[in-house]
């Protein structure tokens, strides 16, 4: 897969998007913010109460006033857990609006950007980049920012019982805040190495496990597990360090703030000494400072989680601007399969030479089309964008006079059967990989797939027939087995035309003859078909031949026109390296 890296302009778009993503709650973050004020309000509860305990109640001796005053606190504590327990859930409700909102567009960027093979990077974890920044929206993280006002309120407050009580809350807070960004400082690259390294060995493991007959079979488990281990390693090396980093400022800014709370105890009892303050206000000075440095030390603390949400944001929004939301296309009549290839150049991504150069030819409804041609001439470079994968540099690619961009993806995908070269199942049941994985398939079509693609009789013999659960390797399917049901796939619903990509590369004598009944019944519906192929076999129903060496089509026409023309071509080449020369 080719990586490229987006533009500023795209990266602009991709903010723009998640911005406006992130302002449809805004009605939300105003209950958020609503709520957040009547709980730093209430956060005052505790100091008034010590204030009064000690100034007022323990002079006056009153079991009555501290009854009264003990009954009033807790009915505030109540309403303040209430409250911080609702905007808490409002804020999860949030990040779940906002997941939501971007999971199809997400997904559609990470599938639309691989299958185009023009990724970026960030496409690997566009899925684990979203569930991070949610994952913060609904961290208690996210409600500092609605705390730090109220410690700036709080710490007036301290100004107001005693300005030496306030000068040592402001450098205290001072000390914490430089901590918190030298935090940020130095934990950055080592959250980030950990987060690429654990992507690199979650992506290896997820491919072993894929591969997982294959390495057993060839005495590669060991090996494998050895550069997986050092992946793995090194995921938790840069985790640990992470940690490591990330820990040892949470204790600086946990004892240090625990060592300030002190000091405001030291403080205010030696003010009420010298007379300048009450035992009330020692105590209430103590607590309202723990209220005010609470917002930073969460800061500190949770950090990773907002760097990854971070990240997260840096990566979506290069992502959703590298590949941008598909225009509303109009929706065009079903097409007749006739395609039309102008001057069509096709160019591989991230390559620099065309593997399909001035391409031109004109397949009509009923035509079989045998793409032939050395391996590496381009066979399956067309076939990518017949299917509407790769889009041509140059040229057009028409389908019943529209180009194949003009149709929306899912609607060109219903009209063409793909059959690719390399045939991978979906976690599943048979039925619903033939159904290409519709919720409510019609049971009919399925049966009717599977019999076209002579699969139906090899589907009964499984353990559940349609209905045997299968996963992404395919589970106990043969190649061949395979093969026949990506087959039923491409032909279920009744495609406009097919495109199949060696074919019978897995197939034994009755796939092979499964495949020419296909063709040959694809072409009794006026459907159009190309097969790019190696064996003889594949191409017995194609009525015509297109010819491809070295990425240009060489020759394009009937059977017999073609097979003459290649085989005078070699005739003529044979003759050339006879006298010692060549062909030019």
């Amino acid at each position: 897969m080719a990586l490229r890296e987006p533009t500023k302009a795209e990266i602009t778009a991709g903010r723009t998007e998640l911005t406006r993503a992130r302002k449809r709650s805004r009605r939300l973050y105003w209950a958020v913010g609503l709520f957040s004020s009547f709980v730093n309000l209430l956060m005052l509860t505790g100091p008034l109460y010590m204030l009064n305990v000690y100034d007022r109640v323990l002079g006056s001796r009153s079991l009555e006033t501290l009854v009264a005053l003990s009954v009033l606190v807790g009915f505030m504590y109540v309403m303040m857990g209430i409250l911080d327990y609702a905007r808490g859930r409002v804020m999860g409700r949030i990040g779940a609006q906002f997941e939501t909102d971007l999971d199809e567009r997400v997904f559609n960027a990470v599938l639309r950007s691989k299958a185009s093979g023009r990724a970026p990077a960030e496409a690997a974890t566009g899925q684990q980049d979203l569930r991070a920044i949610q994952r913060a929206i609904t961290s208690p993280v996210a409600l500092a920012p609605y705390d730090i006002p109220w410690a700036i309120i709080f710490t007036l407050g301290l100004f107001i019982f005693h300005p030496m009580m306030g000068y040592l809350a402001v450098g205290g807070a001072v000390i914490l805040t430089i901590v918190a960004l030298l935090n940020q400082f130095s934990s950055r690259r080592a959250l980030e190495e950990a987060n690429r390294a654990s992507i690199r060995a979650e992506t290896m493991g997820e491919q072993l496990r894929g591969d997982a007959d294959t390495i057993q079979a060839l005495g590669m488990r060991r090996a494998v597990f050895e550069r997986w281990l050092d992946l793995r390693r090194k995921s938790l090396e840069a985790g640990i360090a992470s940690g490591d980093v990330g820990g040892s400022f949470g204790s600086i800014t946990k004892s240090f703030r625990l060592f300030l709370q002190s000091a405001m105890l030291g403080l205010g009892a030696y003010l009420v000494l010298l007379g300048e303050l009450t035992p009330g206000a020692m105590i209430a000075g103590s607590i309202l400072l723990g209220r005010a440095l609470a917002p930073i030390e969460i800061l500190v603390n949770q950090w990773p989680i907002l760097n990854r949400a971070r990240i997260g944001w840096v990566n979506l929004t290069r992502l959703l601007g590298a590949v941008a939301v598909p225009s509303e296309k109009t929706q065009l009549p079903r097409p007749a399969a006739r395609i039309v290839a102008d001057q069509v150049t096709i160019l591989p991504p991230g390559e620099t030479k065309a593997s399909i150069r001035m391409a031109s030819f004109q397949v009509d409804p009923g035509d079989a089309v045998g793409v032939i041609g050395p391996s590496g001439a381009g066979k399956s470079t067309l076939a990518r964008a017949l299917a509407g994968l790769w889009m041509p540099a140059a040229g057009t690619l028409r389908l019943d006079g529209a180009t194949l961009d003009q149709y929306d993806a899912d609607v060109l995908g219903r009209y063409v059967g793909y059959l690719p070269q390399s045939v991978t199942m979906l976690a599943g049941t048979i039925r619903d990989n033939i159904a290409r994985m519709e919720k409510d398939p019609d049971h009919a079509k399925v049966v009717e797939a599977a019999k076209a693609a002579a699969a139906h009789q090899m589907i009964l013999q499984l353990p559940e027939g349609y209905d045997t659960v299968i996963d992404s390797t395919g589970g106990r399917l043969s190649g061949g087995q395979m093969q026949r049901i990506g087959l039923a796939r491409a032909l279920y619903g009744n495609p406009v035309f097919l495109v199949l990509d060696e074919p019978n590369s897995n197939l034994d004598n009755v796939g092979s003859i499964a495949i020419n009944m296909a063709i040959r019944d694809a072409r009794a519906r006026k459907q159009s078909v190309f097969v790019m192929a190696h064996r003889p076999a594949a191409i017995e129903q194609c009525n015509k031949l297109m010819y491809i060496e070295d990425g240009i089509v060489k020759a394009f026409g009937t059977s017999d026109e073609v097979k003459a023309k290649v085989l005078a071509n070699r005739e003529q080449i044979d003759r050339g390296k006879g006298k010692g020369g060549g062909v030019t």
